[in-house]
């Protein structure tokens, strides 16, 4: 859920993935923690296909555990927090930087089928003043007649959260089941969330690269604000698990590896690269036509958005170009489809392959990242467009690739990597 707002195109009929994993364990690297923790996300179930829900989800940079599931394609992260602590099930998202969960009383809040935290009933919850620096770290803090810090966040489609800025112990477990608490985080107490969120969804675990998200009041204990993921592709069996790994043990290295600038914007929240163009097959398309100069941040990664999101004018032109290297027809006329390019297909295509060119790194997709098949018998292109000049490298292209976000260096590398093997 971008807190960056973008004006994005409908996405007709888009193709997400209906995504469940079960409980996700951190493990400790070489038994330090300082030097980070690993998780495994396992899917639990088979695609299916639900509108675009415009949030950016992805993973946690640097600690213990959080389960995470995901729930009509959104990832929901499990952390514990208050004292005694309380499980919270919350959006991990990439995309903003605040977290919070709903809290009672909550009367003008979305419906919820697990109980919602109440702080009165943990010893570890503090309110956090108006005059306080933390109030002011999040743009949107404003002043309660109670002197309390009270804040409102709206998010890219127009969801919104409203309620007190507190601080909290939140718990986090190893894969050895220890419990690691981590005490005066920053979160906040929702008490006024608008529709937009389904029945699953506890909150948003804010993963951003702002001063409030979760990875940035963390990374310092567990060596570093890094973290990397493997992504088995998404017609893997539901048995084999994905793999992040968070803090100094993350680092992505060795023979194949490439890296491209993080770019630094007004906006520090997003996770912004610079795609220079796309090759289908041999055919390099410009990301900006005959222009010969992009705008350094013109792409951001984002785990939780599933397809590629392009400007239209791009779009088109890579559309095309597919079009002109695949020799089947494309299916038209499909109400479920739209205007996805889709074939009809009982097994995905064997091309063409497409390279996204990045500043310094080129990286290379097969059909498998490319080609999602929302139904039997059909595969479309896992693409779509903005009226935006600024797009979304999705989750369904980088999977099989070792990801790792290095905010120190402010470099991201990718590395080949068959992510069903890498344990």
């Amino acid at each position: 859920m971008a807190y960056y707002l973008i004006s994005f195109h409908p996405f007709l009929a888009a193709i997400i993935i209906y995504l469940v994993f079960l409980p996700l364990h951190f493990s400790p690297i070489q038994g330090n923690t300082n030097e980070g923790f690993s998780i495994n996300l396992i899917r639990k179930t088979s695609p299916k296909v639900f509108p675009q829900r415009l949030r950016g989800l992805s993973a946690i940079s640097g600690t213990p555990q959080s389960p995470i599931s995901a729930y009509l394609g959104e990832y929901l992260m499990e952390i514990s927090i208050g004292t005694p602590p309380f499980k919270v099930y919350g959006i991990a998202d990439t995309g903003s930087d605040l977290t919070w969960t709903q809290c009672v009383p909550c009367n003008n809040c979305y419906k919820q089928i697990n109980p919602m935290f109440d702080p009165k009933k943990s010893s570890s919850y503090s309110n956090i003043p108006c005059n306080s620096n933390l109030c002011h770290e999040l743009d949107t803090g404003v002043c309660s007649p109670q002197k309390q810090c009270n804040y409102t966040y709206a998010y890219g489609d127009s969801s919104m959260t409203q309620g007190s800025l507190a601080q909290e112990t939140v718990t986090l477990t190893s894969t050895t089941g220890e419990s690691v608490p981590l005490k005066g985080i920053v979160f906040g107490c929702g008490h006024k969330d608008s529709e937009g969120f389904n029945d699953h969804e506890m909150g948003i675990i804010g993963l951003g690269g702002g001063p409030v998200s979760l990875i940035s009041q963390i990374g310092s204990s567990f060596g570093g604000k890094m973290f990397s993921q493997c992504l088995v592709p998404f017609h893997t069996d539901v048995s084999v698990s994905s793999r992040m790994s968070f803090g100094k043990g993350s680092k992505v290295s060795g023979i194949g590896v490439v890296s491209t600038p993080l770019v630094a914007k007004e906006d520090k929240t997003p996770y912004f690269v610079t795609l220079l163009g796309l090759s289908v097959g041999n055919t390099y398309l410009h990301y900006n036509g005959s222009s010969k100069t992009v705008e350094k941040g013109n792409m951001f990664l984002d785990l939780g958005t599933p397809p590629t999101i392009l400007p239209t004018q791009f779009y088109d032109r890579v559309v095309a170009q597919v079009k002109n290297q695949v020799a089947m027809k494309p299916i038209v006329d499909d109400p479920d489809l739209g205007s996805q390019l889709c074939y009809q297909t009982k097994n995905n295509l064997n091309g063409p392959m497409l390279t996204a060119h990045f500043e310094g790194a080129d990286v290379t997709l097969a059909p498998i990242q490319t080609f999602i098949s929302p139904k039997d018998g059909v595969f479309c292109l896992g693409f779509t467009n903005t009226s935006s000049d600024v797009g979304i490298y999705g989750n369904f292209v980088q999977s099989n690739y070792l990801i790792g976000f290095d905010l120190e260096a402010k470099m991201v590398s990718f590395k080949p990597t068959d992510c069903t093997k890498n344990k």
